[in-house]
């Protein structure tokens, strides 16, 4: 099957652009050097050549395994021998550690190659690497038909088209910035330009200059761009801004809706899943809940127990999904695979959502860090962040549950703010939640850890 569309328009990588034949041609030539291969690693910088080395990959039928440029030493051993992958695709120059696979110089290759492949729908098209928080990353294998799946539903809920200008910044090594950002602009048609890095200001210019319709983001890139008037009223002419990856703070929609008049579309996804829940283009988008769940995707919420949830929209419970967008298993992991999925199918997210009447899903967040138990009541950090987010001296917050002798555990915050006391931001919680809601103790910070994807990582949270 192939993954991308007859025609299309052309693609630029922070400021350098591609006519479409041109990038296939390229991509094709990679297609030629690689074929055969059993999986190639490609150095995900945000650059043409990286574009070219993924396509002709995906071309070739060949695995692509997305290393991100500022991987440590170990961890790009990890994902090189767990993968194995037989070459290093990068451009000319490219550090190469000793031990790792040959280089192959993508910007060395010819422009006008004519290799295209037959690779079934079940053939694996990438492995993308999990962020590895719990243990060693784990290789993801995403299918072919999966990935058109998936883009195929969100071209249909985003009314997706070849007329529009796709405009985003993020990485090219996970699913946000690669598949949806890249992959999917080919294989709808839509020009896609590439700011390099996800800053207000270049979004502006995209908007203004090259007629960007359709933006991408993550919430910190939406949170900055709030905080700059100018940049966010520039995206005035924009049909869709899309935020994902992580929840949209209620103040930052709020705030965008009122700069730029439109109200963002969230969705959700995963690695192992691709995107299975999401507003519409058409419909409502409410802040605060990532929408409903694709054509082709099904949904449930299972409690502690593995007993069914209600779906009242208050009560949470761990989502588990299962659609034709789901991954193939976890590479040279069979135990794990197995683990993640609880029979029929349906695959056991880690993540905890209440889902009301209407379908409508609010995630919750990890059960692992974001599912607070104190004093039998079971609360969701992300309410409290949003409660917090509220208060116009607050910039960042994040909440985690620590140990408690008497509630089992606390909800304490962790809050980055001016001129705010902790018990002023605890009473002011407290004015709209529950009190049982409420932080016990607030730890006021200069700033919160995050990865590449603008997640905070609560993990490494300490007072």
């Amino acid at each position: 099957m192939d993954l991308f569309g007859e025609s299309g328009g052309p693609v630029r990588i922070a400021g350098r652009e591609l006519a479409r034949d041109e990038l296939l041609g390229w991509a094709s030539a990679v297609a030629a050097e690689i074929r055969g291969a059993d999986a190639v690693a490609v150095h995900a910088t945000a650059t043409a050549e990286t574009v070219a080395a993924v396509v002709g990959g995906v071309l070739a039928g060949v695995p692509v395994v997305p290393l991100p440029p500022d991987s440590g030493p170990a961890e790009r051993a990890h994902v090189l021998g767990d993968s194995g992958a037989s070459l290093l695709l990068a451009a000319g120059g490219a550090e190469r550690a000793d031990g790792e696979p040959p280089l192959v110089p993508v910007d060395a290759l010819p422009r006008n190659g004519s290799e295209r492949t037959g690779a079934d729908a079940g053939a694996t098209a990438m492995i993308l690497y999990t962020s590895g928080t719990t243990g060693a990353p784990k290789g993801v294998l995403i299918s072919r038909g999966a990935i058109a799946a998936g883009l195929d539903a969100l071209a249909e809920a985003w009314a997706w088209t070849p007329g529009d200008v796709l405009v985003h910044g993020l990485p090219l090594f996970h699913v946000h910035g690669l598949v949806l950002g890249v992959l999917g602009a080919l294989r709808v048609g839509s020009p896609l330009v590439h700011t390099g890095r996800p800053k207000p200001e270049a979004y502006a210019a995209a908007a203004q200059d090259d007629g960007g319709s359709l933006f991408f983001g993550v919430p910190t890139v939406w949170s900055r761009t709030a905080a700059d008037p100018a940049a966010a009223r520039a995206l005035r002419g924009a049909r869709l801004l899309v935020s994902g990856s992580a929840p949209l703070p209620v103040p930052v929609f709020e705030r965008l809706a009122d700069l730029t008049g439109h109200r963002p579309v969230e969705r959700y996804g995963m690695t192992e899943t691709l995107i299975t829940v999401s507003a519409r283009a058409a419909g409502d988008r409410r802040p605060g809940y990532v929408g409903t769940p694709l054509p082709g995707v099904e949904t449930r919420l299972a409690a502690e127990d593995g007993g069914p949830v209600p779906h009242d929209g208050e009560t949470p419970g761990e989502l588990h999904v299962r659609a034709p967008l789901l991954f193939k298993g976890y590479l040279n992991r069979p135990e794990a695979t197995a683990e993640s999925f609880a029979g029929d199918g349906w695959f056991r997210t880690g993540d905890i959502a209440a889902i009301g009447p209407d379908g409508w899903h609010r995630i919750v967040g990890r059960a692992s860090t974001d599912l607070i138990k104190s004093g039998g009541y079971r609360i969701g950090a992300g309410e409290i962040e949003n409660a917090l987010l509220a208060h116009p001296a607050v910039r960042e917050a994040a909440v985690v549950g620590t140990p408690h002798d008497d509630l089992g555990e606390q909800v304490t915050a962790y809050v980055v703010a001016d001129g705010v006391g902790e018990k002023q931001l605890i009473d002011f919680v407290a004015g709209s939640l529950s009190v049982h809601k409420r932080p016990r103790v607030v730890h006021l910070v200069d700033s919160l850890p995050r990865n590449a994807m603008g997640k905070v990582v609560k993990t490494r949270l300490a007072p």
